[in-house]
């Protein structure tokens, strides 16, 4: 009974060594087989990196600001009688914006005017007796006295109904209003914002080390996207006279047209100015940059060989340091040298030494000064 059961469990030993040789044959003719596999190219666009030159700019964050904006409020109180304007709309300096009611004051001035009246009366009658000498100096002078009191108190009735009539102190784009037909405003109280939007400012920061290079007269550009990327033109026209002792950064306006308004107080824009001379760079589309936090690249295509010694056209990761933007480029100032073959679509699907297949039938933006469609 032993030895059989010792015959079985050594014929069950080679069965099983059998098919574990078999299946490990298996195994490395599959390993050799696939040991010179090689993916199927990418299909990327590529450039040809040329070098330019470009200025040396600047690039920070500004905010648009009024060059003259208020709050038109009331200057005297009283009840509003009429509204001369829209919300939104333009005006121009003088339009009348709101009429308080002036009965009072109307009625004050017809009574005023009546003793301005008999005071002029009485000042020429005098004036004819005091060239006859029948009556005193005193009481020429007297009524002299009288008759420029009621002409002054005339003028500042006439001044408490102008006052008592708003009106745009410049022109502008009103905002949305505050007051309703019937309402006591308070002296003082808000009736509708007034802006001037063309020209306008924006105000941004600079580093100190570098304001220097930013003096007054010198030209920049403006770009918001909230506009449809619009760029604008301006320049430096007023530099702050202290520099703000927690960042370090001197606070620069520049002055810009705004002829259709696009540009509101208060927005924010993308502002890059020139700081100094034009300085060497190779522009590539913004495209072809990988970035990582380790570190952005890009992939160049070079001739490249597989293990077994066979060429083929394929891509290398190379690290590059960027310094600035233009549109649909980016600067790249090292890294990578002027005819170098440059990935520009597709960087996402590759890796270090993929073969690719370069079909430029088709590019990636690759403007300066690109203009959307919907701009």
């Amino acid at each position: 009974m032993a030895k059989r059961m010792i015959l079985m469990l050594t014929l069950m030993a080679v069965l099983i060594a059998g098919l574990g040789f078999v299946k490990f044959r298996q195994i490395q003719a599959a390993v050799a087989q696939n040991a010179n596999f090689q993916p199927p190219p990418e299909a990327v666009t590529t450039i040809v990196a040329k070098q330019e030159k470009w200025p040396a700019t600047l690039e920070v964050i500004g905010t648009a600001v009024a060059v003259q904006g208020v709050t038109v409020s009331a200057d005297l109180p009283g009840t509003v009688e009429r509204i001369a304007f829209e919300s939104g709309k333009s005006v121009n300096a003088g339009d009348v914006l709101v009429e308080l009611d002036t009965r009072q004051e109307r009625a004050q001035l017809a009574a005023m005017e009546a003793q301005r009246d008999l005071a002029r009366i009485n000042f020429n009658r005098m004036q004819q007796l005091v060239k006859q000498g029948v009556i005193a100096q005193s009481e020429y002078d007297n009524v002299t006295a009288q008759q420029k009191a009621t002409e002054a108190q005339v003028g500042e009735i006439r001044a408490t109904i102008a006052r008592k009539t708003i009106r745009a102190p410049f022109s502008g784009i009103l905002g949305l209003r505050q007051v309703n037909l019937g309402q006591y405003l308070a002296a003082g109280e808000a009736i509708v914002p007034l802006q001037s939007l063309n020209p306008i400012y924006v105000n941004f920061g600079v580093p100190q080390q570098v304001a220097a290079n930013v003096p007054v007269g010198r030209s920049l550009r403006v770009k918001s996207n909230d506009v449809g990327g619009s760029e604008f033109t301006g320049r430096v026209t007023a530099i702050d006279s202290v520099i703000n002792e927690a960042t370090r950064n001197v606070q620069v306006q520049a002055t810009l047209t705004n002829p259709r308004g696009k540009l509101r107080p208060g927005m924010f824009v993308q502002v890059a100015v020139g700081t100094g001379a034009e300085r060497p760079v190779i522009a590539v589309p913004a495209s072809a940059i990988n970035y990582a936090p380790y570190g952005d690249s890009v992939y160049v295509v070079s001739d490249l060989k597989d293990p077994s010694g066979k060429a083929y056209r394929g891509v290398r990761q190379q690290f590059v340091k960027l310094e600035g933007a233009r549109g649909d480029q980016v600067a790249v100032i090292s890294g990578i040298n002027p005819g170098d073959e440059v990935v520009t679509s597709g960087v996402f699907k590759l890796r270090n030494g993929a073969a690719v297949q370069v079909n430029n039938k088709v590019q990636p933006g690759n403007s300066p000064t690109p203009k959307p469609e919907d701009s």
